[in-house]
């Protein structure tokens, strides 16, 4: 049984990854080549690098790349290094050898859809695994070695002084639309890694937590129950608290369930955050009838 998982897996992350480096790809050679436009990140510096230098964009992509996913090498992993490693020199083998059309020469549209196939090619990838550029690997090791930046903040700086650059090299107009399509690759990359659905995770702090649960469990929710003790006022008052409830819906059924909440205890204590994404569990209710 774990050989057919591991091989299931596999095969999955690499349809995943092939999928992002044709993605990619498009997004770069079918949309930005032609109109002068890079993308944040190390993909954007070997993009303004190729503009500047009689050097092909596929070299630059190997050559400022691969430094990184051998830095990372410790921190993530052999595979991950491996499976980095395949991805870039298949999106610069790629980029090299399909001949992928020129779609389009309105700017704003080539802005738009270039970020939005990038985002979705270093979505799929970093799903399957790998990374197609090493912007990330880069701001979490100088976060690292930082003790006031955040990965974050490595990404805003490095950005701004690539589209700093790009302003200066390319011009103003490039420049302007090359932090479009970097927009629209961040929030693509956003919604295929954080996945569709957007899971928000709910505590319920209530004195009728068994009938809140029962309701819950009959709707086809998961729940944990945590025991916990509440404090509250100067001098650390505390009482006693059963149960506190938690459970992870999707955006789309979190009225429902705060509705069904408050019908129940008016004056529940509901707390709720996003969660990035869930394996297993049940987060989905039963059908509607």
């Amino acid at each position: 049984m774990p050989n057919h998982t591991s091989s299931y897996r596999l095969i999955k992350d690499t349809i995943l990854i092939v999928a992002g480096v044709l993605s990619a790809g498009m997004g770069i050679k079918g949309f930005l080549l032609s109109s002068h436009f890079i993308d944040g990140g190390v993909t954007g510096i070997s993009m303004l690098l190729a503009s500047l230098i009689n050097v092909p964009l596929p070299i630059w992509l190997l050559i400022i790349n691969l430094p990184f996913i051998g830095l990372g090498y410790r921190q993530f992993g052999q595979q991950f290094a491996l499976k980095s490693t395949l991805a870039i020199t298949g999106l610069s083998i790629s980029l090299a050898v399909i001949p992928y059309p020129d779609v389009t020469p309105d700017f704003l549209l080539t802005a738009v859809f270039g970020g939005f196939f990038i985002g979705a090619g270093i979505g799929l990838a970093m799903r399957g695994g790998a990374v197609l550029d090493g912007t990330e690997i880069a701001a979490l090791l100088i976060s690292r070695s930082s003790p006031i930046l955040k990965v974050s903040d490595v990404i805003l700086v490095l950005n701004v002084l690539i589209f700093g650059a790009a302003a200066f090299f390319l011009g103003i107009n490039p420049a302007l639309y090359s932090m479009i399509t970097y927009f629209a690759a961040s929030k693509t990359v956003d919604f295929i890694i954080h996945g569709i659905e957007e899971y928000t995770a709910i505590l319920i702090i209530s004195k009728q937590n068994e009938l809140i649960r029962e309701h819950i469990i009959d709707q086809g929710w998961g729940i944990t129950i945590l025991k916990g003790q509440g404090g509250y006022g100067k001098h650390g008052s505390h009482q006693d608290i059963d149960s506190v409830l938690y459970t992870v819906v999707t955006r789309l059924e979190i009225s429902r369930l705060r509705t069904m909440v408050n019908e129940v205890d008016p004056k529940a204590f509901i707390i709720q955050h996003s969660v990035d994404d869930v394996a297993g569990g049940k987060v989905k209710s039963l059908p509607m009838h």
